[in-house]
């Protein structure tokens, strides 16, 4: 991986982190068009770390409500909602890295994704809280168990899984986001941690200089370019919610069949 495929890969990642539509395919989607034709454990790796990255945007913009420890309960509800993704993680970890490297796994997901935020809106239209408080631990518990979805399908979206669990409970789509955001947080620190480790642990000789740098500009151009998306997709989420992001994913899933069916991206 060379600088302007990581810059490229990055900035996809800051992107589309907080939008419904998988930063995870996006990444899987665009590695093959700019030259990476196959995994490798750095990419891999790389691709967890950048994600860590992006989302640490969420701890700078929200730092007021993410450094509150005059309410501690706050982070005893993320800690149970990070439950359900770490067990399915270790129980499933073959099966899930098996459906990480399948692109036409991922783009059937993303197109199903897609057919289902097309009716989101209308389905979720009358939330009963407009509170933060309104996420207590029964509501944090059922998200992290909407967030494991995202787990087991590559390719459905993180945050589209844990904002439209969020809403099912009955919170604002502000509301939902916020939690989904906040969530992240200790999800891809925990990710990254062992992706890190692992790779430390099976393939050392790829932590050499060139590569690590590499990887502290691919976060570093990943973390800037989400703190510009996130304000974005929090105030279009208010505005027009979750159709136009079906469309997209329905149309890109689509794309990416197509250069399969052309062996273009394989």
């Amino acid at each position: 991986m060379d600088f302007f495929q990581a810059f490229i890969i990055a900035v996809v990642e800051g992107l589309t982190e907080f939008l419904p539509i998988s930063s995870t395919a996006h990444m899987k989607f665009v590695a093959p068009l700019v030259g990476l034709k196959t995994s490798t454990p750095f990419t891999e790796m790389f691709e967890v770390v950048i994600q860590l990255a992006a989302i640490l945007a969420v701890v700078v913009l929200y730092r007021k409500k993410f450094f509150n420890f005059k309410k501690p309960e706050f982070y005893f509800k993320l800690a149970l909602a990070v439950i359900p993704s770490i067990v399915i993680a270790l129980l499933f970890k073959k099966n899930i890295d098996a459906a990480l490297g399948n692109i036409k796994f991922i783009a059937y997901v993303m197109v199903g994704g897609g057919i289902l935020l097309l009716f989101i809106d209308r389905i979720f239209n009358h939330p009963m809280f407009n509170s933060g408080e309104s996420v207590n631990y029964r509501r944090a518990f059922v998200i992290g168990c909407g967030q494991v979805l995202a787990i087991i399908f590559p390719g459905f979206s993180r945050s589209a899984a844990t904002i439209i669990t969020g809403m099912a409970q009955k919170l604002t789509r502000t509301e939902a986001a916020e939690f989904s955001f906040f969530l992240a947080v200790p999800t891809m620190l925990l990710a990254s941690v062992k992706s890190f480790w692992d790779t430390y642990k099976d393939h050392p000789e790829v932590l050499d200089k060139s590569n690590l740098t590499t990887l502290l500009v691919g976060s570093a151009v990943s973390f800037i370019v989400a703190l510009i998306a996130i304000k974005f997709f929090v105030g279009f989420l208010k505005k027009h919610g979750f159709f136009v992001w079906g469309i997209y994913r329905i149309i890109v899933g689509i794309i990416i069949l197509v250069l399969i069916s052309k062996n273009i991206i394989a």
